[in-house]
């Protein structure tokens, strides 16, 4: 969807901040051992540095590299867009679960050196279907929705 590199940024800065605030609501509610509202307005206090790691990383490390691995497996010239949209989804939270379950690990959770790898996987794997589900059914087509909004109305104002 993104055309140029601006779009790209303003297309993953939407994306990061829903993906992050949903995570981190998440692994919030885990620790809380429920959902309440404090879970809501708990998630603020960490969405700004778990924000810019994941922007950071989906911008100059794990964007590129889903794309170019997405277009390896599939042909975009003969499979309908949805499927390269899903695959790219679900590819970068291939990368990015563990990425972030690890800078959660280092930065929130911070365990003894012994017990770290285990919190990592343990992280890791309690975030990935939560990611993948969030991804693919919720933030992907609001994100793109939003990122559709935003650029057709720009283009529609600059052509009357």
């Amino acid at each position: 969807m993104p055309k140029n590199f601006l779009q790209e940024v303003v297309f993953t800065l939407i994306m990061v901040v829903v993906m992050v605030y949903a995570m981190v609501c998440y692994n919030i509610a885990l620790d809380f051992g429920e959902l309440n509202n404090t879970v809501f307005v708990a998630a603020f206090s960490e969405l700004w540095y778990m924000g810019l790691i994941a922007l950071a990383l989906e911008l100059f490390a794990v964007g590129p590299i889903a794309k170019k691995l997405a277009f390896r497996i599939l042909d975009p010239a003969a499979q309908p867009p949805l499927f390269m949209t899903l695959l790219i989804s679900a590819i970068t939270v291939c990368f990015m679960c563990p990425l972030m379950s690890l800078a959660a690990t280092l930065i929130i959770k911070q365990p003894a050196a012994a017990d770290f790898f285990a919190v990592w996987v343990q992280t890791t794997v309690l975030n990935f279907p939560m990611a993948l589900c969030w991804q693919i059914f919720f933030a992907g087509p609001l994100v793109r929705l939003i990122f559709r909004i935003l650029f057709v109305c720009r283009r529609k104002s600059a052509h009357q």
